[in-house]
């Protein structure tokens, strides 16, 4: 890049990691190649709570320089911010936060704006929507009455006067308004309706319709993904296979996207699913920007220990020391099809019964906030948390008990593997009861896995999936996880023992001849495909697991080998940098001509 650009990303997950969307910031800011090609950084979010006081308003490694809830003031743009906050009724804060890599230690420092909008001026924000319906069809008088929906539209105008306010708006450098997902889209259309010479990118981590399509449907990704191909080659689009989506508010702001600059999309379905949106995006420009994964080097003995943690800990609460450990975290959504570990270890656990060997897997799960520590304490000592759960907080909430009773009867009926349920953020004796031994720190359950399981229904990308792969664990994707095509891209399409790829898209007869039959395919049809895949997916397994010290090293070396190819360094050198450097070759007839 000539000019180093500042770079704006707007998003929910500013001060804090939640999901896909934190892990992709802190790989970004902590990678030298992004740290070197750009000016600044600026993360925008709503400010979600007025409680608390200064110190926690922007979160772990937060150094706020200027609140007007707390009467904080130590930056020289407090007064334009006082004219914003006058302006739209509005109050702002304004700092740092830090982001670190574990193993490296390289920090990166973005500034943070929050704005809350709780009581904003309405007449800034009706004249957005007006103007969105006008340039680009968005009816939000279908939406507002939706907080989610709301919220961002209400932060877009001050959002865009406070860059103005902090020099981020400079005619002598580009600045790049990154929505992260359908949240920034509101104050990347209020960008392109300004007469500064913003560019935009809509960093497409999902598309959220098709999640809601695919979630909600018992076909699930046995459905979907078959309609969507057969659908494509017909010429069809979304709306009309499935009927009409504008009536859900992402759907509308996701197809707005195709007015932005450039779209990054974070894997080869991804690409797919926003060109199923609607005939526009087939013009529309959308890279391919695969996520970068952790790339950290271990040796035998390192990894070793990790494991012997683990097995203790299984020891400790079930009584016996396990062969193997799996693992799988992930958060607690339909998308992440936790059932499907299950049938696999359905077919694991008669193979290791019959050879003698034992296996426990670790499911780190949850749908509700961090327990307290007392809380953990108290359910380990009352009725053996984590082994036993019961229903209600501060346990086992409505989704956690559902999964709950398929564990349950997976015990029962197993013999040699049995899985742990621990409903909780985080993994050490602090977060986890007494019985976890008291030097096993969050990573040990990355470094020590023999197996992670993420076979997804749906999964833009997946990370987590592949967060034990330079430690030598084994990693089971489906082949709908974005990273599968990362790992496809990397080995040329060969196989790696490191990586198992299931697909449960694979119909199991030729008997669906069309469209109308492939949306026929319901959840009797997916578990007869499930239950044969999952099969297949257990050999796997088990051919793969290593069966001495030499095959452990073995598959530490060739795990970092291929995850030093998938790293942040190089998704920023060989993906990010490039779709940005794209959006700001664009000129804004441009915008207006793809709008009309």
């Amino acid at each position: 890049m000539s000019a180093k650009p500042t770079v704006v990303h707007v998003t929910h997950e500013a001060i804090g990691k939640i999901g896909g969307i934190g892990a992709v910031l802190n790989g970004l800011f902590t990678s030298k190649t992004y740290q070197q090609a750009v000016a600044r950084n600026i993360l925008i979010s709503p400010l979600f709570s007025t409680e608390g006081d200064v110190s926690t308003r922007l979160g772990e490694g937060g150094e706020v320089l200027y609140s007007s809830l707390d009467g904080m003031i130590k930056t020289s743009y407090f007064s334009s911010f006082r004219k914003i906050e006058d302006t739209f009724n509005v109050n702002i804060v304004y700092g740092r936060r830090t982001f670190s890599d574990h193993f490296s230690d390289i920090k990166g420092c973005p500034e943070v704006i929050l704005i809350d909008i709780s009581r904003i001026e309405e007449g800034p924000v009706n004249e957005l929507k007006g103007r969105m319906f006008q340039e680009f069809g968005i009816r939000s008088d279908l939406y507002e009455n939706l907080w989610e929906y709301e919220q961002y539209m209400r932060l877009a105008p001050p959002a865009i006067a406070a860059l103005k306010a902090i020099g981020a708006a400079k005619h002598d450098a580009p600045t790049i308004i990154v929505s992260h997902e359908f949240m920034g889209m509101p104050t990347a259309l209020q960008a392109m309706l300004d007469p500064f010479d913003f560019k935009t990118v809509f960093y497409a981590h999902e598309v959220a319709p098709m999640r809601r399509i695919v979630e909600k449907h018992l076909g699930h990704d046995t459905m979907f993904y078959n309609v969507m191909k057969s659908a494509k080659e017909n010429g069809q689009s979304v709306n009309e296979v499935f009927g009409d989506q504008n009536h859900f508010f992402k759907f509308a702001l996701v197809d707005a996207a195709r007015h932005c600059d450039n779209i990054l999309a974070v894997g080869d379905y991804v690409v797919e699913e926003l060109q199923f949106m609607a005939p526009e995006f087939q013009l529309a420009d959308v890279d391919l920007t695969y996520n970068g994964i952790p790339a950290y080097q271990i040796g035998f003995a390192e990894k070793q220990q990790s494991k012997q943690r683990l097995q203790q800990y299984c020891s400790n609460i079930l009584g016996y020391n396990p062969d193997f450990v799996f693992t799988h975290v992930t958060r607690m959504t339909p998308s992440k099809g936790l059932w499907r570990d299950l049938r696999v270890l359905e077919h694991m656990d008669r193979e290791f019964t019959t050879e003698g060997r034992f296996a426990v897997l670790f499911v780190l799960s949850t749908e509700v906030g961090k327990r307290r520590n007392y809380d953990i304490y108290d359910m380990e000592a009352r009725y053996n948390w984590p082994v036993a759960h019961r229903e209600g907080m501060p346990d086992l909430s409505g989704g956690e008990a559902a999964f709950y009773t398929g564990v349950q009867e997976f015990n029962a009926r197993s013999r040699n593997i049995k899985v742990v349920y621990i409903n909780q953020f985080g993994f050490d004796r602090e977060c986890c009861g007494h019985r976890v031994p008291p030097d096993v720190e969050f990573m040990d359950i990355r470094k020590g896995s023999d197996v992670e399981f993420g076979q997804s229904i749906y999964e833009p990308f997946g990370i987590a999936q592949l967060e034990p792969l330079s430690f030598g664990g084994i990693c089971v994707l489906t082949n709908v996880c974005g990273c599968a095509g990362f790992v496809k891209a990397v080995t040329g399409g060969k196989d790696t023992r490191n990586v198992i790829i299931a697909d449960y898209t694979q119909l199991d007869w030729d008997g669906w001849h069309d469209l109308e039959d492939l949306q026929q395919i319901n959840k009797a049809a997916r578990d007869r495909i499930e239950h044969q895949v999952s099969e297949k997916v257990a050999l796997e397994i088990c051919a793969r697991l290593p069966k001495n010290d030499a095959e452990t090293a073995s598959m530490i070396e060739s795990g970092y080998d291929l995850a030093k190819h998938m790293s942040w360094e190089v998704v920023v050198n060989n993906y990010v940098l490039k779709g940005l450097r794209k959006a700001m070759q664009k000129t804004r007839q441009g915008q207006i001509s793809r709008r009309a």
